[in-house]
């Protein structure tokens, strides 16, 4: 079969972004994702050792069976329209603001874990705002920026591979006695993988950023970014708290695990109306990126000579 010229992959691309737009989302049991990350539990269950070496053969056989899933998926538009989940993110995070700003603090902290993994149970109206805007600035890398740039750079099989490395990441890459050893290698290699797509955010959120922002913005990628233990999550929310004019990060709470995150952001603390903002930059982020995917992939098209 031949290789997609990258002209190809960036229109396949740029229209896999506007099918998963438009496109109902698949349920969950039967979703591409969801069945990988069960045949990953069987793979865990049949390789895992107290071991480096044994989650290195874990995240290999993992990333090789989620570029042959992109592949067998028919095409590059295919492949990104499953892989990525922009739309959804943005519903997810309005409607949590839509509950704060109709003052109902409880629904909206019943609704953050669908978002993020903190305990909102002491969390204020402030607490719920800067989880939400903190997780569609880091999910714009890994559920829009990411995948999109590795089918970009890889077809189906990229964005296959990508979706493959993030989600052994969200299942083994945290710290706990189990996975300290064994999630090593996929977290090394997600955060190897959303190196290039978060600061490629992080640009576009600079150029979207108000005129009288955008110094702001700089300054908190340059300044704050380095200080969070993510180094993709830490640039992405950066930069939306530049943009926004907000303060985001401090300490959080996962469970009984108490994390004192760096602050990001010079403003103040977010309200309700800065989940809104928030939603709209992502939405804008996206835009521009199917723009940019567009452009290259039409702009690339030579026109054939006419035969004399």
């Amino acid at each position: 079969m031949r290789r997609p010229s990258f002209s190809a992959r960036a229109r396949g691309t740029a229209l896999g972004l506007v099918l998963a737009q438009v496109v109902p989302p698949m349920p969950d049991r039967a979703h591409p994702v969801a069945r990988f990350g069960t045949a990953m539990t069987e793979v865990e269950e049949v390789l895992w050792a107290d071991d480096r070496r044994a989650g290195v053969r874990y995240a290999v056989a993992g990333a090789a069976l989620g570029a042959v899933g992109g592949r067998l998926l028919g095409s590059t538009a295919a492949a990104v329209s499953v892989t990525t989940a922009g739309r959804q993110l943005r519903d997810v995070a309005a409607g949590i603001g839509a509950h704060l700003e109709a003052g109902d603090l409880e629904a909206a902290r019943a609704a953050l874990p669908s978002l993020v993994g903190r305990d909102p149970t002491e969390l204020d109206e402030s607490g719920v705002a800067a989880a939400v805007i903190e997780s569609v600035a880091e999910n714009m890398v890994d559920a829009v920026y990411a995948p999109a740039l590795w089918a970009f750079a890889g077809g189906a099989a990229g964005t296959g591979c990508y979706r493959a490395l993030n989600t052994m990441d969200a299942m083994v890459g945290h710290r706990s006695e189990r996975y300290e050893r064994f999630g090593w290698a996929a977290a090394r290699a997600d955060d190897l993988a959303n190196l290039v797509p978060a600061r490629l955010l992080a640009l576009c959120t600079v150029a979207l950023a108000p005129t009288e922002r955008r110094a702001a913005t700089v300054r908190a990628i340059r300044d704050d970014a380095p200080a969070h233990p993510s180094p993709n999550a830490g640039v992405a929310e950066a930069a939306f708290a530049g943009a926004l004019g907000v303060s985001l990060g401090g300490p959080l709470r996962y469970g009984d695990r108490v994390e004192d995150r760096p602050t990001l952001g010079s403003g103040d603390r977010p309200v309700a109306a800065d989940i809104a903002r928030a939603v709209r930059l992502a939405e804008r982020a996206e835009l521009v990126l199917i723009g940019a995917l567009g452009a290259v992939g039409l702009l690339a098209i030579r026109p054939r000579r006419r035969r004399r």
